[in-house]
């Protein structure tokens, strides 16, 4: 993971860290504390025979203050990375999708945006949680987009991913024999992205039952791919509702005339 961070993005990121930290946590002490909860070592008795470790130094000040700048910069990239997600420092940079896609959910679908949060807290600690938070919010995204009346095709609620996204698909006309084999082409890569999404929640993480046989995703690349593409699939089937279903205007009184 370190290799994929470089260290320009990680001097960017480190910047926008410490400033949340601080907004967090206004106490030199309270900063120490939370700093602690991420620090690691293999002290006695595993450290004697100079092989001690550690995954990053608390630099201290003079007056024995924590100096949150250096001991940051000590710091791997990808620790930082989960220090971000931690606090809801966006990482645009590293998951381009997710800021923009986070600020459609937010005022469009609470539920989706709840959801899809968890999922992007859970890429470092938890990889098959993630997934399978991510597979929900899309659901939960579909399943708001099918409410709206002017939408003919009404679902049971017991719908999965991939049942969702065929009926959405066929909503927006999107795989219409009329359209360029190209756009056929994307629409039917659209349901292919998430039917592949329901079947690594369903297949390839511990939300059903696994044998120590079993592959997992635990590779955290990998879940950024899929989060970042659960959010660019997202961000587009929200886009083109908007656009082909907008919100009707309201209905202004017009009416001048006194009430007597």
């Amino acid at each position: 993971m370190d290799d994929l961070i470089s260290p320009k993005y990680q001097m960017q990121l480190i910047a926008s860290v410490e400033k949340a930290i601080w907004d967090e946590y206004k106490s030199y002490k309270q900063v120490r504390l939370y700093i602690e909860k991420w620090y690691q070592n293999n002290y006695e008795p595993y450290g004697f025979n100079n092989d001690f470790w550690e995954n990053f130094k608390i630099v201290e000040k003079s007056n024995k203050d924590i100096d949150l700048t250096l001991t940051l910069h000590s710091m791997s990239g990808s620790d930082i990375l989960k220090i971000a997600i931690d606090l809801g420092v966006d990482t645009p940079d590293f998951i381009p999708s997710i800021p923009t896609f986070k600020n459609e959910l937010k005022s469009d679908s609470k539920t989706a945006y709840d959801t899809f949060t968890k999922a992007y807290k859970q890429i470092e600690n938890d990889p098959s949680t993630a997934v399978g938070l991510a597979n929900s919010a899309l659901e939960s995204i579909i399943k708001e987009i099918l409410k709206d009346e002017r939408i003919s095709c009404k679902i049971s609620g017991g719908e999965t991913l991939y049942k969702l996204t065929s009926i959405i698909l066929k909503e927006f006309n999107i795989t219409n024999k009329e359209h360029p084999i190209e756009i056929k082409t994307i629409g039917s890569s659209l349901l292919a992205i998430n039917q592949a999404i329901e079947k690594l929640r369903s297949e390839k993480t511990d939300f059903h039952g696994k044998t120590d046989d079993d592959y997992l995703i635990s590779d955290t690349i990998y879940t950024y791919f899929i989060i970042n593409s659960v959010a660019t699939v997202g961000l587009f089937l929200n886009s083109y509702y908007k656009t082909k279903f907008p919100k009707p205007e309201p209905i202004i009184d017009t009416n001048d005339e006194l009430p007597f």
